[in-house]
C-alpha cells in the first residue's frame, strides 16, 4: 500500500504532494514501482496533530482520487475516518476504507456498509493530540487483541460482511517505541482473529529510536521494520519508499513461509 498524503503536516512527507498534480504523479510513480493500492489521506494523524474539518480533507482528497479514479491500474484507498468523506471519496473513485480510528464515528460503518467495500479497522486510543498519553497498558498485546474484537464486532453489527474487515495493530498510535517492537515482534499472534492483518511500520519514530538517530530517512531501518512484518504473516504494509519496502516485504514473506 502504497501512502499518499496531501497534507501540509504529515510527520513524513508533509507538504510534499498538496497540488493535485503533484499528487497523482507520486501516485502513479509508486503504482510503476509495485504497489498493489493507493492510500490517499487528507488529514495528518502524527502525535500531536490538530483535527481537519470534513470540508477541508474532501477539499484536498477528492480532486486527487477523481484524477487517480480514471488513471490508476490498482484500487484506491481512503484515509479518512470521518463518514461524510468517506461517502465522498467513494463515490469519487476509492474502493476500499482505512479508519484509524476503528469507526469511531458510528455513521462510518453504515456508509461502508452500504457500499459494501473492504475497511481497516486500525487500533489506536485517544485522539493524535491525546494518543502519548494513552499508551499505557498492563499487558499490550491482550489488551490490543481485545480492542480490536470490540471494533470488529461494532463493524458486524453495523452490517460490515466478516469478509471486507481487515485489522491494524496501529504500529506507533498509542504505543511507545517499546510497545510498537513488541507488536512487531508478534505480529503472527493478530493472524489468530481470522482477518488480513495490515502493518504501518514506515518511517516511524521508534526506527529512529532504535537507530539511535532522530533524523535520517529511515529507509534501512524501515526495510528491516517491513520485513519482520511480512515474515510474521502481515497481509499489507503500508509504506512511502514502495521500490525499496517491495522488496524487503517479498524476502520477508519468504522467510516467514520458509518457517
Amino acid at each position: 500500500m502504497g501512502i499518499l498524503n496531501v497534507t501540509p503536516d504529515s510527520f513524513s512527507d508533509g507538504g510534499r504532494f498538496l497540488s493535485v498534480g503533484q499528487a497523482v504523479s507520486h501516485a502513479l510513480r509508486m503504482q510503476k514501482e509495485g504497489a498493489d493500492l493507493i492510500d490517499v489521506g487528507g488529514e495528518s494523524t502524527r502525535p500531536g496533530a490538530r483535527p481537519v474539518p470534513a470540508r477541508e480533507e474532501m477539499r484536498r482528497i477528492l480532486p486527487v482520487i477523481e484524477r487517480l479514479a480514471g488513471r490508476l491500474k490498482i484500487p484506491i484507498s481512503v484515509d479518512s475516518s470521518k463518514a461524510s468523506v468517506v461517502e465522498a471519496a467513494l463515490r469519487a473513485g476509492a474502493s476500499l476504507v482505512n479508519d484509524v480510528t476503528a469507526l469511531g464515528d458510528p455513521a462510518l460503518g453504515q456508509v461502508v456498509a452500504r457500499h459494501g467495500v473492504p475497511v481497516i479497522l486500525m487500533h489506536t486510543r485517544g485522539t493524535p493530540r491525546t494518543m502519548k498519553s494513552k499508551a499505557r497498558y498492563k499487558h499490550l498485546l491482550p489488551e490490543v487483541l481485545s480492542e480490536l474484537k470490540r471494533s470488529v464486532k461494532k463493524a458486524l453489527t453495523a452490517g460490515i460482511h466478516r469478509e471486507k474487515i481487515l485489522i491494524d495493530p496501529g504500529i506507533g498510535f498509542a504505543k511507545s517505541a517499546d510497545q510498537s517492537l513488541e507488536l512487531i515482534r508478534r505480529l503472527p499472534e493478530f493472524k489468530k482473529l481470522g482477518f488480513p492483518v495490515v502493518a504501518g511500520p514506515s518511517r516511524k519514530s521508534f526506527i529512529g529510536l532504535a537507530l539511535g538517530d532522530s533524523g535520517g530517512d529511515r529507509l534501512i531501518g524501515t526495510a528491516a521494520a517491513v520485513a519482520l512484518c511480512a515474515a510474521g504473516g502481515a497481509d499489507i504494509l503500508r509504506v512511502h519508499d514502495v521500490a525499496a519496502m517491495r522488496q524487503a516485504a517479498l524476502v520477508g514473506r519468504a522467510i516467514g513461509r520458509a518457517g
